[in-house]
């Protein structure tokens, strides 16, 4: 990995941890995350003039297919995500998405993108369900599990969805030359017009969001498609088997969010578990 790969990467996690944690205060629901898809598209409105004003393509048949695509499975993420904020800590949903997403990349890109299997990979598998295991803490009282099952859930939800949409985007970028610019605004766009029709009827909800989350919302408008973007432009000069678990570097620092800002129990055996997932991940990117 380059060290101008690395710059984009470790960036992005650090944008990410950021957006989670603001994503997480306001427990939003639909309404919440059509106003951030609207927010996001006035935002980046002027990179999308200035891409036009360089004569660079801003529409093709497989652009239009991908970012619909990614706007579908974009917006479960962030419904699943959401729920999860809402019913778990941050310092369990967010490392269980981020840990499980580099597990199922993994195995689609060997599967679909033919990327070879080695030793270190097998490690890195092993040191990251250790790492889920220590975090989740399953006992075989039921009512400690049911404490717990609904952050493992949400989060391995999210972790998949993160799965899905890398995978298809990396499709788009390496495989297409698609802009990861132009492709993540056209999926903030597309998800907007997507969600839509369930928003019409929350006028109310909107306007609660508006009045009580609009400077979160405006926030995670901006920083969650700037991760993203330096994340596919990374994609353009690393395999996906280097760029999806580097990026997950955003662990730590979201554990550390968790247990310092939302005062969340177990921080330290939580962070120990996260130093578990981020060596396994960084084991995959050795592979």
């Amino acid at each position: 990995m380059s060290l101008y790969v690395l710059l984009l990467v470790l960036t992005a996690a650090i944008l990410h941890a950021s957006w989670n944690l603001l994503a997480k205060k306001a427990k939003g629901k639909i309404p919440f995350i059509w106003l951030q898809y609207v927010a996001g598209n006035i935002l980046y409105l002027p990179f999308l003039l200035f891409q036009i004003n360089q004569e660079q393509s801003i529409y093709s048949q497989p652009l239009l297919w991908f970012s619909l695509s990614s706007a579908l499975l974009h917006i479960g993420y962030f419904a699943v995500l959401q729920k999860g904020y809402r019913s778990a800590d941050l310092s369990v949903v967010y490392p269980l998405a981020r840990g499980s997403a580099p597990l199922v990349s993994f195995i689609a890109a060997i599967l679909f993108l033919h990327e070879q299997l080695k030793l270190s990979a097998v490690i890195g598998l092993c040191l990251i369900i250790a790492g889920v295991l220590v975090i989740t803490r399953l006992s075989f009282k039921k009512e400690n599990n049911n404490k717990i099952m609904p952050g493992i859930t949400y989060g391995i939800l999210t972790g998949l969805f993160i799965a899905l949409y890398t995978l298809n985007d990396t499709v788009a970028i390496k495989k297409y030359a698609i802009a990861p610019l132009m492709l993540t605004i056209a999926s903030n766009f597309f998800s907007a017009v997507l969600l839509l029709p369930f928003v019409l009827p929350q006028k109310a909800e909107l306007k609660r969001e508006i009045k009580m989350h609009k400077w979160i919302i405006t926030a995670i408008a901006f920083l969650s498609p700037a991760a993203y973007i330096l994340v596919l432009q990374a994609l353009k000069y690393a395999p996906l088997t280097v760029v999806a678990p580097a990026r997950e570097t955003s662990i730590l620092l979201g554990v550390f969010m968790g247990s310092k800002v939302f005062n969340e129990e177990d921080g330290k055996r939580r962070l120990i578990a996260s130093v578990l997932i981020l060596a396994g991940i960084i084991a995959l990117s050795l592979s």
